[in-house]
């Protein structure tokens, strides 16, 4: 018997309207029973609280014959142990969410079995905890079964023993844990959460000995560029979808495939009912089109669009998709350069300029390496950046990022207070040795703070002259325009680094008569400084400038390994 949960022609599944849940060899036995029960279980919070068979579309129901109907009774294995669904908000994940553990109480075979409800906080977790209950409070027979107890939010099956409860999402709480059905409600806000990954490896190792249970999750798309836990967990349910990998999990994402999304393709009413299966019962097209309405006023909040488009669209939030975005963040993608590594400029230009961008112990030390390709002119682009501890320390909200930039090789943790110096001087260093830095203004430095860089450049054998401040500011217009023009018009290539994605998404214009100013998009440091250091090179290469040395050595020696 193949148990394979790959839906690879799912873009045409979604859309045709069909279900994104593949044909799998159901226990019918098992599969109907569980369907039985849902259909009678009734919604709390809806007028004339309709039973699940009206109330739940088709969509969600083959989800429920999957989960339930991959039971083997006999071997007691549930061949699909867990259910990964990216659905957008009103779309009843929620309520249909708590259905499922109620049925999985009623079928469950395991005494005193414990079901739990996971979510980053307990707010969100007490959503789902409140519509079982209520499922349970509309139905006498389950009134019977079932023994409700609010002050420790506790559902427990009188017969069986089995319970229903919130836990917090903490790996002190979870450690221990022998769950047989788990819930993990918006695993999006997890990221948020700098031991996610330890939780996630807690809630998991509860199923270790439970062959016949189960891991939910549900979730909208998340509300920033997917990152950590969540960037890892959805990558894995897209192979699985695709079919590039074999666990048993199933996959089901209502997201639009990326040529129905581009150039905001997302905004056509015509493609909204594909990634809302349940546009007509839970979903209002009218609020959707109002909120769109809205979003796209000029007076609106910025990142509205982008709010709108991630948790009503599930629209993956990246660059371009904000009315205050860079203009170049629209081109951004379509100008990378995947085998664009430092050596490989190296050996293409024929001369290269740095720009250099940083500030205190909290922020990210940024590096832009800049060089014009010998053949076509085209100008080149590779970026690096460093940090401090502190950073860690004080940035909380982005260390999920900043780790995921570290195990991409982009950004380095300094293990010193000169480590970000030294590492910036070993690289200008090299190009240096390389022949390819101009005599002059080769090398382009915010003024401010950068003594200790420049003694070190100075050590280095670079000299005054090499060196020189860029004014910032407005003052960057004409580089924040020039580096726009030449990614619309293809002569500029970047290495296609996550990190740079990262922090071109997080750059924010702000129009200052007739200048333009790049700030970062939420308060705070360590966003852009990378960019920056880009546009601090931007400005010098601009000035068409000749490397000192002539040929560069790369023509004439193999690849250096940094």
């Amino acid at each position: 018997m193949t148990w394979s949960t790959a839906c690879p022609d799912w873009q045409r599944r979604l859309e045709a309207g069909e279900s994104l849940v593949p044909d799998l060899p159901l226990f019918e036995e098992e599969r109907d029973r569980a369907l039985r029960i849902f259909d009678r279980l009734r919604l709390p919070d809806v007028i004339g609280t309709p039973a699940m068979s009206d109330a739940a579309g088709d969509w969600f129901r083959d989800i429920v014959a999957a989960l339930f109907g991959s039971y083997d009774a006999e071997a007691n294995r549930r061949m699909v142990q867990e259910l990964f669904l990216l659905v957008p908000k009103k779309n009843g994940k929620s309520s249909y969410a708590a259905a499922i553990m109620v049925v999985a109480m009623i079928v469950n075979r395991r005494p005193s079995a414990e079901f739990l409800l996971i979510a980053p906080t307990k707010e969100i977790a007490g959503i789902a905890y409140r519509q079982a209950k209520g499922i349970i409070k509309l139905d006498e027979e389950l009134l019977k079964l079932f023994h409700t107890r609010d002050h420790i939010k506790t559902i427990e099956h009188r017969r069986t023993g089995a319970t229903l409860q919130i836990k917090a999402a903490d790996t002190d709480v979870i450690t221990g844990s022998k769950s047989t059905g788990i819930l993990v409600d918006e695993t999006h806000v997890f990221a948020k959460k700098s031991n996610a990954s330890e939780i996630f490896v807690e809630i998991r190792g509860a199923l270790a000995a439970r062959p016949d249970g189960f891991m939910i999750q549900i979730t909208t798309q998340s509300k920033e560029p997917p990152v950590g836990l969540f960037k890892a967990e959805l990558a894995l349910a897209r192979d699985i979808r695709d079919g590039n990998v074999q666990l048993p999990r199933l996959a089901v994402l209502y997201e639009l495939p990326e040529q129905l999304a581009k150039d905001d393709g997302w905004k056509d009413p015509r493609v909204w009912p594909l990634v809302n299966p349940n546009m007509g019962r839970s979903v209002d097209r009218q609020f959707l089109e109002n909120q769109l309405l809205a979003a796209e006023q000029p007076g609106a909040e910025p990142g509205a669009l982008a709010l709108l488009a991630s948790q009503h669209f599930n629209v993956e939030v990246g660059l371009a998709l904000r009315n205050d975005a860079w203009a170049g963040a629209r081109y951004w993608t379509d100008a990378c350069d995947d085998t664009l590594t430092l050596d490989e400029l190296l050996h293409r230009s024929e001369v290269v300029v740095a720009g250099i961008d940083g500030g205190g112990l909290d922020d990210l030390a940024g590096l832009g390496v800049l060089g014009r390709c010998k053949k076509t002119r085209d100008w080149l682009l590779w970026n690096h950046a460093w940090a401090q501890p502190d950073v860690f320390e004080r940035r909380k909200d982005i260390v999920s990022r900043l780790e995921d930039f570290i195990a991409e090789g982009t950004l380095t943790l300094c293990d010193s207070p000169t480590g970000d110096i030294l590492g910036i001087a070993d690289t200008i260093e090299l190009i240096k040795d390389a022949g390819l830095l101009p005599e002059t203004n080769a090398i382009g430095l915010d003024p401010q703070g950068v003594a200790a860089l420049v003694d070190e450049l100075v050590a280095r054998g670079i000299t005054d002259a090499q060196m020189t401040g860029i004014s910032q500011g407005f003052r960057l217009s004409s580089a924040v325009w020039g580096m726009e023009r030449k990614l619309k018009d293809g002569t500029l290539w970047h290495s296609g680094q996550g990190l740079m994605t990262w922090c071109v998404g997080n750059a924010k214009v702000e129009q200052r008569g007739n200048a333009v100013l790049i700030t970062k998009q939420t308060a705070g440091k360590a966003k852009i400084d990378p960019l920056v250091a880009s546009f601090n090179a931007v400005m010098l290469m601009s000035r068409n400038p000749e490397a000192a040395s002539g040929p560069s050595v790369y023509e004439d020696r193999g690849m250096l390994v940094l």
